[in-house]
């Protein structure tokens, strides 16, 4: 576990981000989707775990993060909460859970405090209508992450998954979104896919911390997918996000070893008294 201190209260958490900007300390965030893994994040000092709506294309299987329900995220923030209840923890609020109206916003992101017991929510987006739910939101209590950028539930819209900001126009209307995105109240946001100038520029213009992900070491924080940080998907290839271990090849030996002894007789022991001796 940290030596630090921790605040379990959300306000104070928050403002414990904003003094971590101000005083220049790195802000470590990554996702978890169980208990398991946010147990782990929790001993590993991690300041904020997401819930990332990505767990549809890495842990449900999906071949996108569209078809992912509130249902799930809240079913998955439950367990992460549990596993880590003295973090930070953030539910990334689903496509169509926020985006047809201020009231299907506030009610969803209520039922996520008050179902799963994170301290946050994540919207996508810098645009006015989520900036009007994100006013709604912090004005009945309940703290935003934003999140800028490459924004997966608008990928269609953006063309694809590609870096933001170098096309003609883009970068003014990035800039834009994140000041939008502080005035409205949110406590942080997430930077996606941006060019290292460009999301060191937004991160020194803002007051309220920033956190990237694949948008280079300019930003106040960094936060990476738990499953391509340690190694557990094989496909993922990415130029911009390291990979911190091969956790893929020592599962798949441990399964390969299990499988040949237990074809082999050689497990379980025959004498089921010694286990454990």
């Amino acid at each position: 576990m940290s030596t630090e201190a921790r605040l379990p209260d959300a306000r104070a958490s928050i403002r414990r981000f904003l003094e971590m900007k101000r005083q220049g300390r790195p802000i470590v965030a990554m996702t978890a989707y169980d208990v398991l893994f946010a147990r782990l994040l929790e001993e590993a000092g991690v300041d904020l775990i997401l819930v990332g709506d990505s767990l549809g294309k890495v842990v449900l299987g999906y071949d996108s993060t569209i078809p992912v329900t509130l249902d799930e995220m809240i079913h998955h923030a439950r367990a992460v909460k549990r596993g880590a209840p003295d973090t930070v923890v953030v539910l990334d609020m689903p496509f169509m859970s926020y985006q047809a109206s201020v009231e299907d916003a506030v009610r969803n992101a209520g039922r996520a405090l008050k179902e799963a017991g994170v301290e946050a929510v994540k919207l996508e987006g810098g645009h006015e209508r989520t900036c009007e739910a994100i006013r709604t939101l912090v004005s009945v209590g309940i703290p935003v992450m934003g999140h800028i950028g490459l924004t997966p539930q608008s990928a269609h819209a953006l063309g694809g998954y590609r870096v933001q900001g170098g096309a003609d126009g883009e970068a003014d209307r990035i800039r834009a979104g994140a000041h939008a995105l502080q005035d409205a109240g949110a406590f942080s946001m997430v930077l996606d896919l941006l060019p290292a100038p460009l999301s060191k520029e937004i991160s020194g213009s803002l007051t309220v911390p920033t956190v990237g992900i694949g948008s280079g070491p300019g930003c106040d924080g960094q936060v990476l997918v738990l499953y391509d940080a340690l190694g557990l998907n094989p496909g993922f290839k990415s130029k911009v996000r390291k990979r911190f271990a091969n956790l893929h090849d020592s599962a798949l030996e441990g399964v390969r070893t299990y499988a040949r002894e237990v074809r082999e007789g050689a497990y379980p022991d025959p004498d089921p008294s010694s286990e454990g001796s």
